[in-house]
């Protein structure tokens, strides 16, 4: 029988009803003509291009042909080669916000704000009397438009000049009583969220400030984390909060939001102690738009994809656990998809043909139950084996001749050595082997619903050219207690990942 494989993460408050994880992986519909109506393709790696600074990478941005960087407590400017120039000094250590008029910059801080005109070369803090600094900040006709730290009010600079405001070019966002924490200017309206409302405003042109509400633009529903909103996908996305609770993922529909994280992912969120300083970034890749959201203190990352409205996990390995991806901001410069790290000054391109988190290992990982839905009928089954439906033969070039591994537990793919099978043992040689030239997927089960798991057992995808090499592991015996299995695979070497369904050999019991 076909093992359901595809589809998204759902890790249940029980892990009895769902234990659908999914890691550095994400699915694409073959719409027809496929083999199978999706598969499971390997989230992009990273590669590096340069550093910039000492990190942390606190903002992106690019217009005009040129990138701009804010990296720790410096302000770089970055050519199409790469070459980074420092321009100035920043404040702050949290993420940034930025929007750019044509000519000038304007880097807000969470506060103190400055201005980078691209033309003069000028850099310098916003030192007007009236500026009482800026959380985050959009363009709108001219003008740049921006929210003030702890209060209702939203300001507008002077035309075409963001070092100038006038005292009295601003307005509050008083539909209910809560603080604006963050806007964004989408199709030529500004977005401005409080921690429980949410109120779009218009340029109308008025004389003494130029935005005014637009009516029945208003809704009871907030913002969680200033930075969680993106654009993407002609909408508009973000955390979300009101007064009945937090931590729901929303996508504007009209001036309305529309739910888009499950429960599943909306449990994992609100087990966070802190949400609030959750940070997003969106790009687009192969025609899947991507909103990624991060939770810094949790160490988590997520992401859902706008193609598929599945969710997955995107995560960094290291010392035997999956942390937080190592991205913290975007943009596209360059024609490439270019992500800052949150620890240090480095600046990757996301290439779905690296495997690899720069010099890093990238696990990747999927567990899901082995029947389909609403078919265990709680009776013990005898699993003969499991074959996984993917591209084989993607192994790197390097001296190995192919071997079959499913009955190794506990060997390290790095220290993997050329292997002759004679039955169910292994003699393992001291011949060196190139990591990925001869690639291993790790198989464990738990027969408890997800609580326990088994050993690992390794197999080989083929070695480079090996197509018709099957990935299949056998004998994985009796299911016991609950009667029910779930199945993980994972795996680190650098090669590509393509899975398309799962097979499953399987004999009933009268137990």
């Amino acid at each position: 029988m076909k093992s359901p494989i595809l589809g998204s993460a759902y890790v249940a408050r029980s892990v009895n009803a769902a234990d659908n994880r999914m890691v550095n992986l994400f699915p694409e519909v073959v719409p027809e003509a496929g083999k199978e109506p999706a598969f499971l393709q390997r989230a992009p790696g990273l590669r590096q291009l340069l550093s910039a600074g000492t990190g942390p990478i606190r903002g992106l941005w690019q217009f005009n042909n040129v990138a701009f960087v804010v990296s720790g407590y410096k302000f770089y400017r970055m050519d199409s080669n790469y070459t980074v120039i420092e321009i100035g000094t920043v404040s702050g250590t949290g993420p940034v916000s930025m929007a750019d008029n044509g000519t000038q910059l304007f880097i807000a801080c969470n506060g103190p704000s400055y201005i980078y005109n691209v033309s003069t070369n000028e850099f310098a803090p916003i030192t007007d009397p009236d500026f009482t600094g800026a959380v985050t900040v959009g363009y709108i006709d001219g003008y740049f438009v921006y929210n003030e730290p702890n209060s209702q009010k939203v300001w507008v600079t002077n035309l075409l000049d963001g070092t100038s405001v006038e005292p009295l070019d601003f307005a509050s966002a008083e539909g209910s009583p809560d603080n604006l924490i963050a806007l964004i200017v989408d199709h030529r309206e500004v977005w401005m969220f409080g921690t429980t409302s949410t109120e779009v405003w218009y340029d109308a042109g008025l004389a003494d400030f130029p935005l005014q509400r637009i009516q029945g633009a208003f809704n009871e529903l907030g913002c969680a984390a200033p930075y969680s909103v993106a654009k993407m996908d002609n909408s508009v996305f973000w955390l979300g909060a009101d007064a009945r609770g937090r931590g729901i993922v929303y996508r504007a529909s009209g001036y309305a939001g529309k739910r888009i994280s499950t429960h599943a992912v909306e449990w994992q969120i609100q087990q966070y102690d802190t949400i609030s300083d959750a940070l997003a970034y969106t790009y687009q890749q192969d025609g899947h738009s991507f909103y990624v959201l991060i939770f810094p203190s949790a160490s988590k990352t997520w992401v859902y994809d706008a193609a598929t409205d599945a969710w997955h996990e995107r995560a960094s390995w290291s010392n035997d656990a999956f942390y937080r991806h190592r991205s913290n901001c975007q943009m596209s410069f360059n024609n490439e998809i270019i992500v800052g790290d949150y620890e240090d000054g480095r600046l990757y391109a996301f290439d779905l043909d690296v495997y690899a988190d720069d010099y890093a290992v990238q696990r990747w990982l999927r567990s899901w139950r082995a029947l389909p839905t609403g078919t265990n009928n709680l009776r013990r089954t005898t699993q003969h084996s499991l074959q996984l439906d993917c591209e084989t033969g993607v192994g790197l070039d390097g001296a190995i001749t192919d071997v079959t591994t499913e009955y190794a537990s506990g060997i390290s793919s790095d220290a993997l050595s050329v292997t002759a099978i004679s039955g169910e043992s292994e003699e393992i040689t001291d011949a060196p082997v190139v990591q990925g030239s001869n690639p291993q997927v790790m198989l464990r089960w738990s027969d408890d619903g997800g609580h326990t798991w088994s050993n690992e057992r390794w197999t080989s995808t083929g070695t480079i050219g090996s197509y018709g090499k099957r990935a299949i592991w056998r004998r994985l015996g009796m299911t016991q207690k609950i009667r029910d299995r779930v199945y993980e695979i994972s795996g680190t070497d650098p090669v590509k990942i393509a899975i398309m369904g799962a097979e499953l050999i399987v004999s009933p019991t009268n137990a």
